[in-house]
């Protein structure tokens, strides 16, 4: 677990030393054990590394590696197959001088080229630069685990794993896109390729790039692509015994390390069957870390427990308090794109306890995408039923819209959206009931100039993922969205900007693709049985493993109580922030607006908690990226 930099010119000879060091400088929290450079021969190509020393601890594993005196790598992420592959290398004449997976990576690439990435099983981001071909390669794992950020104009090309990197670059002219501000604010992330900053982009997940620094031509390719067109008709007996054989090789493979590793454990059902299977495969205790609450409702701390003593954990947790806000400014510009997942918080807070035990933490990061777990699939579901009873159903908006303004709280405002999206496009509807700021909301709360500069429809970006699901249900396309979407955007971000903060590596053994490709061909009446009985076959498979009480008690989430916080600690400091000079003077919201979500958020039952977070950080993140190096109006 790494991080990488890099810098490539067109035909010029300006790349050097120090220019690679200075980016260097900005992640060495994502490899603090070594650092390397390299510059090519004609100096039209520097990379940068920062190593976390995870496999083979020695210096042979130093990067920028060199192999066969042609290709040098910068490499971020692990290999579960590597050693599986070094011996077939080996067998075909393949020799190596380290026992790292980087190496196995420059061989196979010597190998078969670009189709080298069939081959990967793990989670990666990585530049090989070819000496002969004047190429650079550059490739992201198959479902997004690991960052690779670029700039590319017609003299310069430049990466990074986090684009901190890029703006210390003179090339970069630093300035926000409002286009990604628009969706963020739907999404509560920034959607690939966008970042947040106009002219840096995020190489998608499962594709490539490659960049001829001769020819100047610049080639992007998918590599991979999930589908669920097929789907076997096997026994509830059978589909229980394949998914557990594959879950726990990959568990398996993730507890490979020259380093103590261990395992974060919400007390839900994806983090306990990780623990579950990791306690099979190790003969001393697995280390466990947990965050909880004081808040009742969010606090999932006596489950987790309950796991950590089913299989004698070496368990160790913490409260979160209000108090821990003070970090929100260093979270952001740790995230350096404006992110407004408030679970970021408890995320980085149990990354930091758990490196000060481990260096390696296993996760159930990619369960409910597996399996179809948000509530939201069975609200869509409900919805689609609604079709079949035709326009009927307009006449309960009204009545709902009376509802949610005479009785101000959550549920009828849900309600009310619910309702009103009834007539929508099965798709649109979907966005309506995910989005944090609703179009309506949205006309409310911008002011004309930002919506001069706010243009795009955020449901074109999803909506284009159900048609390429292949699946012909439409909760399905749903979640092969989310897969797209939110996965890869939202929660992988989330974990990896926090645990590699602290130097710590994160796994997620729901996510090996593999498992990805067995999963998506169970029939989708197994994920979602019924209305409401999500994770079904995940559940049933692992009885007699975890917990009943775990695995049949109401979805928790991992949330942190900013609604309470909002209306009490922390009242008067959102109000300060969103509704002072600062703020204002940007001209991206009305004051009236705002000051409206506020005070609905305290005076009423209507929780606009996610709202309010989302336009603090995204105040946050101007203050920090913008206000010392760009003129914060319009």
């Amino acid at each position: 677990m790494c991080g990488i930099v890099g810098k490539a010119t067109f035909n010029q000879k300006s790349v050097t030393p120090e220019v690679i060091s200075a980016m260097n400088n900005t992640i060495t929290h994502r490899g603090p054990d070594d650092s390397g450079v390299y510059i090519s021969p004609d100096t039209c190509v520097g990379l940068g590394h920062q190593r976390l020393s995870i496999i083979d601890l020695s210096p042979l594993g130093h990067q920028p590696m060199r192999y066969l005196d042609r290709y040098e790598i910068v490499f971020n992420g692990e290999i579960y197959n590597f050693q599986e592959k070094r011996e077939e290398l080996i067998q075909k004449g393949y020799s190596f001088k380290s026992h790292s997976d980087t190496e196995v990576i420059l061989a196979l690439y010597a190998e078969y080229g670009e189709k080298c990435l069939d081959h990967l099983r793990g989670m990666f981001a990585f530049v090989i630069y070819d000496e002969q071909n004047h190429t650079l390669f550059c490739a992201r794992d198959r479902v997004g685990k690991k960052p690779f950020k670029y700039y590319l104009d017609d003299k310069t090309f430049i990466f990074a794993s986090e684009l901190k990197a890029i703006l210390t670059q003179p090339e970069y002219t630093r300035e926000p896109d409002y286009e990604a501000i628009h969706h963020y604010l739907t999404l509560q992330y920034v959607p690939a390729p966008l970042t947040g900053f106009k002219g840096i982009r995020k190489l998608k997940p499962a594709h490539t790039l490659t960049v001829n620094l001769k020819s100047g031509k610049v080639e992007e390719k998918c590599y991979w692509k999930l589908s669920y067109a097929t789907k076997w008709k096997l026994s509830e007996t059978e589909w229980k015994k394949q998914i557990i054989e594959k879950l726990d090789e990959s568990v398996r493979l993730r507890m490979i390390s020259d380093v103590p590793l261990g395992a974060f454990l919400s007390g839900g059902i994806d983090s306990s069957a990780i623990v579950a299977l990791m306690s099979r495969h190790s003969k001393t205790p697995i280390k466990t870390f947990s965050i909880g609450f004081v808040a009742e409702k969010y606090n999932e701390l006596p489950y987790a427990r309950m796991v950590a003593d089913k299989f004698h954990t070496d368990h160790t947790e913490f409260i979160v308090e209000p108090h821990a806000m003070e970090l929100l400014p260093m979270l952001v510009r740790q995230y350096e794109e404006p992110f407004a997942d408030s679970s970021a918080l408890p995320t980085y807070m149990v990354s930091k306890l758990t490196h000060e035990h481990v260096s390696v933490a296993l996760n159930g990061d990619g369960g409910d995408e597996n399996f179809a777990g948000y509530s939201r699939y069975s609200a869509f579901r409900i919805s689609l039923l609604t079709e079949y009873i035709g326009y009927f159903t307009l006449l309960l908006m009204p009545i709902a819209y009376g509802a949610s303004k005479i009785f101000k709280t959550n549920f009828f405002e849900r309600l009310h959206r619910f309702i009103k999206t009834l007539n929508q496009n099965y798709s649109r509807r979907y966005m309506m009931y995910t989005a944090y700021f609703t179009t309506p909301q949205k006309n409310n709360l911008y002011t004309d100039t930002f919506k001069e500069k706010a243009f795009g429809d955020t449901n074109i970006l999803i909506s284009h993922f159900f048609r390429k699901s292949g699946s012909r249900n439409r909760t399905e396309q749903a979640v092969y969205a989310d897969f797209m979407t939110y996965l890869p955007d939202d929660l992988l971000v989330k974990v990896d900007m926090a645990s590699m903060a602290v130097s710590l590596e994160g796994r997620s053994p729901f996510l090996d693709h593999e498992f990805l490709e067995l999963t998506s061909k169970i029939p989708f009446s197994l994920k979602l049985k019924g209305l409401d009985n999500k994770k079904y076959i995940l559940k049933e498979a692992l009885r007699g493993i975890v917990p009943d009480e775990v695995m049949f008690r109401p979805k928790m989430g991992f949330g942190i109580p900013i609604d309470e916080w909002f209306r009490g600690e922390l009242k008067d400091f959102v109000y300060e922030k969103l509704l002072g000079q600062k703020a204002l003077s940007r001209g991206l919201f009305k004051e009236s607006a705002i000051r409206s979500f506020l005070d609905e958020h305290v005076q009423t039952g209507i929780n606009h908690a996610p709202r309010i977070w989302a336009l603090l950080t995204l105040e946050l993140w101007f203050e920090e990226y913008f206000d010392s190096a760009y003129n914060k109006t319009i």
